[in-house]
């Protein structure tokens, strides 16, 4: 018992800040998945034909490559960055409470890199799972797009999102909201030279 205690008291302010980093994320991931229906649902008109499904047509063939950039490719980056800027003020107001010991855009920028950097991993991700050469591509017959929950997209989506959180928390943690470990490490500091 006492072996649990010391480790809630060595390790209770990250467990409760990765509890509310989990919150926070789930709130996000609806955020996400929101502004995804919402483009979905909004640009029909951008499919190249009824064949094709729902966001899977190309919106840039990428020259000299046998590659491209496809819709879904832009509906999970707009989704993104709107769940990013959701998460980031939340994250910065509640989970790691840095709203009062750093400024915004000091705190941003990193959040947004390392956004990014989880974006591009979910794009492989998504792209795998959508691709239909794929080893791990997500099964037409289950994931035939009539209705929102068989859709390929959202699944390799939400598969993407759950495969790239554990990396965020722990850069965010330590590189974006260091502000607040930063200030405490100050006033300690402070209080032991006194």
């Amino acid at each position: 018992m006492s072996t649990i205690r010391t480790l809630l008291r060595t390790y209770g302010t990250s467990l409760r800040q990765l509890i509310r980093f989990g919150f926070v994320g789930g709130l996000g991931v609806l955020v996400n998945m929101a502004v995804m229906v919402v483009a979905a649902k909004a640009f029909p008109l951008l499919w190249e034909s009824a064949a094709i499904p729902e966001g899977e047509g190309v919106w840039w063939s990428i020259p000299g490559t046998e590659y491209n950039i496809r819709w879904y490719h832009i509906m999970t980056a707009v989704a993104f960055l709107v769940a990013n800027l959701f998460n980031f003020q939340l994250n910065r107001w509640w989970t790691f409470r840095s709203h009062r010991h750093a400024g915004w855009f000091r705190e941003y920028w990193p959040f947004l890199t390392v956004g990014l950097v989880a974006l591009a991993i979910g794009q492989v991700i998504i792209t795998a799972l959508m691709h239909p050469h794929s080893i791990i591509a997500l099964p037409t017959e289950i994931f035939d797009g009539s209705t929102g929950f068989r859709s390929r997209h959202y699944w390799a989506n939400l598969i993407s999102i759950a495969c790239t959180i554990p990396v965020s928390f722990i850069v965010n943690k330590f590189w974006t909201f260091r502000s607040v470990r930063e200030s405490a490490e100050d006033s300690e500091t402070c209080i032991s030279n006194s």
